[in-house]
This record gives C-alpha cells, structure tokens and sequence, in this order.
C-alpha cells in the first residue's frame, strides 16, 4: 500500500509538473485604428514579449477606441482595467502637471528636436516624474505624435485668418488657451465626436497630424491643412501601476527593455506613414498650405509658453539648448 501511495503521489506531481501554465494576457488599449503606427508597434512588442517569456505572456490589442476615449481609458488603466495604454499626453497633463512643458506651442524647434529631446536625459526624466507621481501610471516610454497642424474648408496663414472659427482641441485648458491666442475658438472635444462635428458644423476645423488626418478620413471634409506646426507633442504608453506591482522584476525588466525597442520600432513605422499618407493627400486633392507665417503664431503664442511655463522656466531652456 505504501509502495502505491507512493507511486500515485510520484505520477501526481509528474502530471503537475507537466501541465502548460496558463498565459498572463496583457490588455493593450489605443484610440488609434488597426494597421496605424502605434499599435502596429504594439502589437510588436507584444510578440517580443510573448517569445521572450516562453509563452508565459501574451498581449490583446484593443484598437480603435473600442474601450474608449483617452479620457477614459486613462481612467481604466489606472484602476487597472488596462495593462498598456497608449494615449497622447495632453491627457496626461491634467494627471501630471510636469508633462505639459512638452504640450506648449512651438517648444521644439521640429520634430529632430523633440526626438533628440525625448530619446536624452529629459525624456527620461519626465517618464519618471509620471512613475513617481500620484497617477498610478507607470511609463514605458515615447512615441512620436508627429507635427501638428491646422485643417479647416479654407486656407489658414496668418492669426487674422482663424478669427471666427470653432477649432477641435484636445482636452486640456492649455490646448484651448492655445488655440485662443493662435486667433480661433478652441474647442474641447473627444477625437471620437470630431468627423460628425466637422460635417454638421459643430466645429470649423481641427488640428492634428498626417496620418491622423488621414487616418480618422477628415481630410473627405476639410480640404485645406495649413502647415502651422504649432505642436509637436511626443505621445506615451503606459502601464497600469496596479498590475505592474505584481509583476517579477524579472518580467519588469523585461518589459521596459522591449519597450525601448518599441519606442524606436513606432518611429521607423511612424515615417513611412507620414511618407504614405503625404502622397494620399495630394491624389485626394487636398490643398497643402505651407506658406504660413509661422513667426506670427510664435509671437501670438507668447502669452500661453509664459502662463504654462513659469514653473518650468530651467527645463524649458535645457530643451532649447538641445542639438
């Protein structure tokens, strides 16, 4: 009887020992469409992941807004009912205060100067400052949110030429200060209302990205994207603090070694999209307004780099010190 006891509790821990451990699923979650840079990178990260773990890790992309808006999905991963979120950092800045030195008008030269600025010391620096503080965020790292730029049903040069008209703006009252001083009426909106806006009237005109533009089909009813670079706003990916804390450090470090892998993975995704989406426009028939006095918005946006950015006078000047 013993030698039997003995052998079933052998075969027992031989069936134990040879059961495939249940996969950890990581929920990803971006307003972006499926196929767009940042959640092809992603989806990229999340394949890494998986090999890299044996299999122990898996990730589920949520694309297209499907959990919700940035707003909420900021909420969501918060509480922890997102593991990874990818959200532009507008949002971000009503959470953590610091970040919005990268939300003000014209603080980067161009886009050369936002990557130098976010893939050095500084970049660093505030995806710290978002861990440590009280969002319950942990950042992984930067995407590139590309070049901002104003569409409307007319031709946009000069600040004289926004007055009268309702622009979208991200939800955050430096956005709409912006778009005031700029010379237009900014209005806060969630990226989902915007194309049924444009259409009925809502709003005049929008501002955003290439492939964004494209992407979202709002270029089907504005026909004119004035090239007024006002923002360049790098985006992040996240993960929620709540799932992170039960985490090895082993898989922690894991996880933000891939994560600098995708940060630069987005960026070659990310140009070849510009490059695409570019020539769309123009076969579309989009009218491409570069002739913009961009010295007139620089100076009109004064007032919102002082109010915004008293606090952060020192790290202002070491980001235009960056080469």
């Amino acid at each position: 009887m013993k030698r039997l006891s003995k052998l079933a509790a052998l075969m027992a821990t031989a069936v134990f020992a040879a059961a495939p451990v249940a996969a950890v699923e990581i929920k990803a979650a971006d307003v972006h469409p499926d196929g767009y840079p940042n959640v092809v990178a992603m989806q990229s990260m999340g394949k890494k992941l998986e090999a890299e773990s044996k299999g122990r890790f898996t990730l589920k992309m949520f694309p297209g807004g499907v959990l919700g808006d940035e707003k909420s999905m900021i909420e969501q991963t918060q509480a922890g009912g997102i593991d990874i979120l990818r959200t532009s950092l507008g949002p971000v800045g009503t959470v953590v205060p610091e970040v919005n030195v990268f939300n003000m008008p014209f603080v980067f030269r161009d886009e050369a100067h936002m990557r130098k600025v976010i893939d050095g010391p500084i970049g660093d620096e505030l995806l710290k400052k978002i861990t440590d503080s009280s969002a319950n965020l942990v950042a992984l790292g930067w995407m590139d949110g590309g070049t901002r730029n104003l569409y409307a049903k007319k031709a946009i040069r000069t600040p004289a030429d926004l007055a009268g008209q309702k622009i979208r703006m991200m939800g955050n009252p430096l956005f709409v200060d912006t778009m005031n001083a700029m010379g237009g009426s900014g209005i806060s909106m969630g990226w989902g209302e915007v194309y049924s806006a444009l259409q009925t009237g809502v709003v005049d005109g929008a501002e955003n990205n290439v492939p964004s533009y494209v992407s979202a089909n709002h270029f089907s009813v504005n026909k004119f994207y004035s090239l007024t670079g006002h923002l360049i706003i790098p985006e992040i990916f996240v993960y929620s603090k709540v799932k992170w804390a039960k985490l090895s450090p082993e898989d922690q470090a894991l996880i933000k070694k891939l994560a600098k892998e995708t940060q630069m993975e987005q960026r070659r995704l990310w140009d070849k999209r510009v490059a695409m989406d570019s020539a769309r426009l123009k076969a579309a028939g989009v009218t491409l307004i570069s002739d913009v006095d961009k010295q007139a918005f620089f100076k009109a946006t004064q007032p919102v780099r002082d109010k915004y950015g008293a606090a952060y006078a020192d790290l202002i000047k070491r980001i235009e010190a960056v080469k």
